[in-house]
């Protein structure tokens, strides 16, 4: 995980030549590099088991997997910026129950496992208690996504009443909040690898992670594309669902 986290640091601000997926999402030669040793590793340690990677897809079968996103935030990646992440997860019955996410150029390795409790760089970590509207910090993903989803008037009426309202998006964010950095992550559009990692990591810091209806973000195991990702504090988890139910 840390080697291949490391080995996008090589291609990182050295105008790396991106190309674009069928989404038009952007990809470089730093995204594949690190699925592939991320694969190649994961085969050594644990042959034969099922892995799903946002660059090569699915490999192998059944509802208890590895699952990996090489590198969260490509677009922060190609434009230099240093808030992206290499992601690592393991699912059961397609629910993660342990979650690896590492920062390689902020040097933070956060890793959780259920019932365990959750780390960065070895010390533990747990979510803010912060209630006070006044001092509450939100962060989201673009406005351009939270419009195109229908949250942007939802999102909008909170950040009327927070200290702060930021877009550090992708991983980061929920890894603020699980970090107790900020109180609330409003993500309208993610996909399976973007938050399978995530997940244990918030809640064993004492976070709530669900759909901005409160549900939960992840139900089927076959679910990939166009999900959602909320995390918040316990204490703030009423004011996002009744927010976004009204």
């Amino acid at each position: 995980m840390r080697t291949a986290g490391d080995g996008t640091l090589l291609h990182f601000q050295q105008n790396a030549t991106v190309d674009l997926k069928g989404d038009d999402s952007p990809v470089t030669v730093a995204d594949q590099n690190a699925e592939r040793l991320m694969r190649q590793l994961l085969s050594e340690q644990f042959p034969g088991e099922s892995v799903l990677g946002e660059e090569e897809g699915l490999t192998g079968s059944g509802d208890d997997r590895w699952v990996l996103d090489p590198i969260d935030g490509t677009k922060s990646f190609i434009s230099g910026v240093p808030l992206y992440a290499t992601l690592l997860s393991y699912e059961q019955d397609g629910q993660p129950i342990l979650g690896v996410v590492y920062l390689p150029a902020l040097g933070e390795m956060f890793w959780a496992e259920r019932g365990g409790g959750a780390f960065c760089n070895g010390i533990q970590i747990q979510v803010s208690n912060e209630t006070d509207l006044k001092r509450v910090v939100m962060s989201t993903g673009s406005p351009t996504s939270l419009e195109k989803y229908g949250r942007l008037e939802g999102a909008m009426s909170i950040a009327r009443q927070v200290m702060a309202c930021r877009t550090w998006s992708d991983a980061y964010g929920h890894i603020l909040l699980a970090s107790g950095r900020i109180q609330m992550m409003l993500d309208p559009v993610v996909s399976r690898w973007d938050i399978s990692a995530v997940i244990p990591i918030v809640e064993e810091a004492g976070g709530v992670a669900m759909k901005f209806n409160g549900g939960k973000p992840l139900n089927d195991p076959a679910q990939s594309g166009d999900l959602e990702l909320v995390s918040v504090t316990p204490g703030l988890k009423d004011l996002v669902t009744r927010t976004f139910q009204s």
